[in-house]
């Protein structure tokens, strides 16, 4: 593939993974780093595992793989400056976020799930790190919902015109 060819590839990749409608989520190791991230997966049930993917070249790849231990929370409805700041190459990325204090590694408050994870392995892929974390504690908030990201912008489950629409579209319906 020629070069032309390989760069027009991973443009389309791109643009067809911003097609993937996915959680907002913070790693945070327990060290000065942090980051925004969607590449988050359960892995299994018995023993309770997620991964995360990570950049080769970010600090919070180096602070996790020296600390051993990550956070991932899950970012709520309202909660995009956080993803923003996490996101930014800014030097304190911690500077006006609020964090649990019933936790050692450092967790969103107000995310509306969190893992605090050990890692168990550390695996190459391509210019990222998976990293597969055996979750040592989590927990999840029923009151509040989920960032979302879609096409490159930040959005909700249901934005409350989809929703307005739809309830009038049900009302319509139902007198008919």
């Amino acid at each position: 593939m020629t070069t032309s060819a390989a760069q027009d590839m991973c443009t389309i990749y791109r643009g067809a993974m911003a097609r993937f409608t996915t959680g907002v989520t913070t790693i945070t190791p327990n060290g000065p780093a942090g980051m925004t991230a969607s590449a988050v997966a359960s892995v299994s049930l018995d023993p309770l595992m997620l991964l995360v993917c990570v950049g080769n070249k970010l600090a919070t790849r180096h602070a996790i793989a020296d600390s051993g231990v990550f956070a991932v929370s899950v970012l709520a409805q309202g909660q995009e400056g956080h993803a923003l700041r996490f996101a930014s190459r800014c030097d304190d990325k911690f500077a006006g976020i609020g964090f649990r204090p019933d936790y050692e590694i450092p967790v969103v408050e107000g995310a509306v799930a969190h893992f605090s994870c050990r890692v168990k392995e550390e695996l190459p892929g391509g210019d990222h790190t998976i990293f597969i974390g055996e979750v040592e504690s989590c927990g999840y908030s029923g009151d509040s919902d989920p960032l979302v990201y879609f096409g490159g912008r930040f959005g909700s489950l249901c934005d409350p015109d989809s929703h307005a629409r739809l309830a009038f579209d049900w009302q319509l319906a139902a007198s008919l």
